[in-house]
This record gives C-alpha cells, sequence and structure tokens, in this order.
C-alpha cells in the first residue's frame, strides 16, 4: 500500500539505513559546536518541509550537520538557507526571509522543499551508497507531489538523483542534452519545467560563483511560470 505524505514523512524521521550517517548525526548532536552548546540538536533524518500539492518543488543535497541536523528542518540555521528563504520570500513563495528554528513562524507558499539524503553526512559528502538508501523517499516524494509543475534542483548531485527518477517515471525528452548549468531549463514529459541552480553553499557563495542576482533569477522564473506572464517586482 503507498504511503501517503505525512505517514512518509515520519517514516524518514524513524529511518537508521546508513550506520554512517546514523553515527555522525549522533555525535554532531552530542558534542554541538560552542555557539551552539546551550542548544538541543534535532539528531535525526529531516522530513520535506512544505505542502505535498505545492507547483514548486526544490531539491538539495542534504541537511547541514550544525544547520538542519541541528533545528530540524531543511535550510533552518545555516548559511544556506539564508539565502534560500531570502529568495523565496522575494518571490512569493515564503511567508518571511529568515529561518531560524521550528517555532520561527516560517511557512511555504506553493513550495515543497526536500533533499536528496536526509541525514548530515561527514563534510557534507554522502557516499553513493547513502543516496541510494534515501532514494526511496524521494522518489514517492516526488511521485505523491501531484501538482508539481516547476523543479529547482539545486547543485549537480540533486539534479543527477532527480533526472534518474523522472527518466524511470515519466521519461526524458529525445534528442535534448541534459547537462547541469545555473540557469538552464528543460520541460519534461509529464508537464514539468526542470530548472538548475547552484546550490547556495558558502563554497559557492563566497567565492562569487554564485551571487543574488543569480539565485533571484531562478526563483523569478520560477514564478514567472506559475503565473504564466512576466513578473514586475516592485523596489523595496
Amino acid at each position: 500500500m503507498e504511503l501517503d505524505f505525512y505517514s512518509l514523512q515520519r517514516k524518514i524521521v524513524k529511518c537508521r539505513r546508513c550506520p554512517r550517517l546514523v553515527e555522525w548525526r549522533k555525535r554532531v548532536a552530542r558534542e554541538k559546536v560552542r555557539r551552539y552548546k546551550n542548544e538541543s540538536y534535532w539528531g535525526r533524518p529531516l522530513p520535506a518541509f512544505g505542502a505535498p500539492d505545492s507547483a514548486l518543488v526544490i531539491i538539495g543535497l542534504a541537511p547541514a550537520a550544525h544547520g538542519g541536523n541541528r533545528t530540524g528542518r531543511l535550510f533552518t540555521g545555516d548559511r544556506s538557507g539564508d539565502w534560500l528563504y531570502e529568495a523565496l520570500h522575494r518571490f512569493g513563495f515564503a511567508n518571511q526571509p529568515v529561518a531560524i528554528r521550528l517555532d520561527d513562524g516560517l511557512t511555504l507558499n506553493d513550495c515543497l522543499i526536500t533533499a536528496v539524503v536526509r541525514c548530515a553526512p561527514p563534510d557534507n559528502k554522502p557516499l553513493p551508497a547513502e543516496m541510494a538508501n534515501c532514494r526511496e523517499y524521494l522518489f514517492r516524494e516526488l511521485n505523491l507531489a501531484k501538482n508539481k509543475r516547476v523543479v529547482v534542483a539545486l547543485g549537480q548531485v540533486a539534479f543527477r538523483a532527480f533526472l534518474k527518477i523522472w527518466k524511470e517515471t515519466a521519461g526524458l525528452p529525445s534528442g535534448v542534452e541534459l547537462k547541469f548549468g545555473h540557469g538552464r531549463e528543460w520541460n519534461l514529459p509529464g508537464g514539468v519545467l526542470l530548472i538548475a541552480s547552484y546550490h547556495p553553499s558558502q563554497q559557492n557563495t563566497h567565492t562569487g560563483k554564485l551571487t543574488r542576482p543569480m539565485f533571484h533569477a531562478i526563483f523569478r522564473r520560477a514564478r514567472e511560470v506559475l503565473l504564466d506572464g512576466p513578473l514586475e517586482i516592485r523596489p523595496t
């Protein structure tokens, strides 16, 4: 029997499929870092964030050790989240531009955020076997997200993971090269627009590989597609 979306999320939170990740996430939650020494860490796999009937689906890589693994919500409490939620708020996908903790009042509008791997990996680098163990969760979420019209893949790992699943479920355009590149987009069988973006990791944002205008352009495009027309942003 197919799990519904929320039953699937409860299953994800209880997952212990990857011994290395289980040990790491628990160690990080136990040992902490000085700036968060007085906080209680989540220290478990992270569920998706948002509603399954959303038109926009965002796929990241994995929780940050002292971000999502601490707060219990994807892209919350870390620098990548600062960039993501600021952009989502700017284009109407979030009610506020900051994500600090689970009870910070943040809500999403027509947006679902998920990830390839649900546990924080050492050095932010999950092993291929660990990504394979988590693949079922992303696969099911994408199938349950019946109203999706735009998928934003943050980084090459998310891009490849999504394409592998989409190839099995709906197919890919014939004769078209789907090669990762920031801002590239493709209309996929099944009526979904795939948009590729650099991940808003500090490795990309601190080096200037990803700038805020570049990142904002991704979500401006997503909003335009969902509005079926150009978007005018008023000065703030």
